[in-house]
């Protein structure tokens, strides 16, 4: 097993809280990396945030990778250098020969593992890429990927119907070989009962406190995406009102010659 999958997988036996924030190019990943983060996930959210699509649904493979090497260059080795998890995008990850072929790309590209949205139904690309020895983390819960599917952002495990699918999902992911698996919009009691239930580590994002870690996204974090607020993020900076300060003061000292 990589040292740094073991040592992600350690946190959770020691009780220790795990810190993951996206990063999508080298100034983010090396101050990141800098602060100490434990885990840097190049997330398709890099859709929305960075290249202003409307959802991650039209994210390729040449920008996921365009991203992992620009992050991968941020990150040194040794140290507290953190482990870099990279999205397998829409379309990339259909078969399980092409989810293990697009992995690959992003492993040479920089990335130490992946992530896959599904549960239940992804576990025969999660067996391949294990059986690769490509850590591959699993997403379940509210999947964006789906959102034009599923006609929005819905939280999941409202119902006992649900709740069961969750947990039999992060089981399913566990036993094909996910190293973790992320939380996203799950109720937080049934984010707490699949934690429990499961020895790999759970990240949640919008899933309550209970998970093993959380990820945020870095611009809804420090306020450097002023347009939509998610409600579960709690920001602890405001980037874009200093971007906006110092760019009229420039415009004015420009103009004021």
């Amino acid at each position: 097993m990589d040292e740094r999958i073991a040592k992600f997988r350690e946190f959770k036996k020691r009780g220790e809280r795990i810190s993951v924030l996206t990063a999508y190019d080298y100034p983010s990943a090396r101050l990141l990396t800098e602060s100490g983060v434990d885990v840097l996930l190049i997330g398709d959210s890099l859709g929305m945030v960075v290249l202003g699509y409307p959802d991650t649904t039209l994210v390729t493979m040449e920008e996921m990778l365009h991203h992992t090497r620009a992050v991968a260059r941020g990150v040194k080795d040794g140290g507290r250098s953190p482990l870099i998890l990279a999205d397998l995008c829409i379309g990339s990850a259909d078969t399980p020969a092409e989810a293990v072929h697009n992995s690959m790309l992003l492993l040479e590209a920089g990335a130490h593992a992946v992530k896959i949205e599904g549960g239940a139904s992804h576990v025969a690309q999660i067996k391949a890429l294990a059986e690769e020895e490509i850590p591959v983390m699993a997403h379940i819960g509210m999947q964006p990927q789906q959102v034009r599917v599923e006609g929005g952002y819905k939280i999941k495990g409202k119902t006992a119907e649900q709740a069961r699918a969750l947990v039999a999902d992060a089981r399913a992911v566990e036993s094909a070989g996910a190293f973790g698996v992320l939380l996203e919009l799950v109720v937080p009691e049934v984010a707490a009962e699949i934690t429990a239930a499961v020895s790999i580590p759970t990240i949640g994002i919008g899933s309550g406190t209970d998970c093993d870690g959380q990820v945020l996204v870095l611009h809804d974090l420090v306020g450097l995406f002023p347009w939509f607020k998610p409600k579960f993020a709690t920001q602890r900076a405001d980037l874009a009102a200093e971007i906006r300060r110092a760019t009229a003061e420039y415009i004015g000292a420009t103009k004021g010659g």
